[in-house]
């Protein structure tokens, strides 16, 4: 499958390793495996980089014409925690789509199947058109430009048996200490309180 434009140039989505196993007009699946420098203070899968993978879904399901169409507004639910070495899939489907806005449903399940999280996504279509591509970027070190052949797990890629990757996951360094110049947020911190 040949990565369209909007997502040969997402440098976000590049750089955490997703791979966009289907691409259709309302609705996709993307993959992503949890690494070390993905994991929150409890060493669970931080829930913002679990919402960008379902956001990344939800940006290529509704992106179905050569207009530009972004996020109205989202709203997520977490229903399970993942650490890693897992690997997160978010699969996106449009509900319905009429004039300029579109409603869509992500769920991001774990390799095992068991769903990790549900986001309905609203999506507002505008008068512009996609920015001219760009030019290919040198190679980088550990990026993949190739398909990358099928995890095995067991789903069905669109268009051929491979998967079009977005980049190789890279090995991460182990977590860096963090110097806070400012002390008294320390005791603000400590009585935050986990959603999850």
């Amino acid at each position: 499958m040949t990565l369209r434009p909007m997502m040969r140039n997402d440098n976000a989505s590049r750089m955490l390793g997703m791979v966009v196993e289907h691409d259709a007009p309302g609705e996709s699946r993307v993959s992503m495996t949890v690494r070390d420098d993905m994991l929150n203070g409890f060493a669970i899968t931080h829930g913002g980089l679990v919402f960008t993978l379902a956001d990344t879904a939800f940006a290529i399901a509704c992106n179905e014409d050569e207009r530009v169409t972004v996020a109205g507004g989202a709203d997520i639910t977490f229903l399970k925690s993942t650490t890693a070495g897992q690997t997160l899939t978010a699969t996106a489907a449009r509900r319905a789509r009429s004039g300029r806005t579109g409603l869509y449903d992500i769920r991001v399940t774990d390799e095992t199947g068991d769903l990790v999280a549900e986001v309905r996504g609203r999506s507002i279509t505008t008068d512009r058109r996609p920015p001219a591509p760009v030019a290919e970027p040198v190679e980088a070190a550990g990026v993949q430009r190739g398909p990358v052949p099928s995890t095995g797990s067991g789903t069905s890629v669109s268009r051929g048996s491979e998967a079009a990757p977005v980049a190789e996951p890279v090995e991460a360094p182990g977590p860096r200490a963090l110097h806070d110049p400012a002390p008294e947020r320390d005791e603000a911190l400590t009585t935050t309180e986990v959603s999850r």
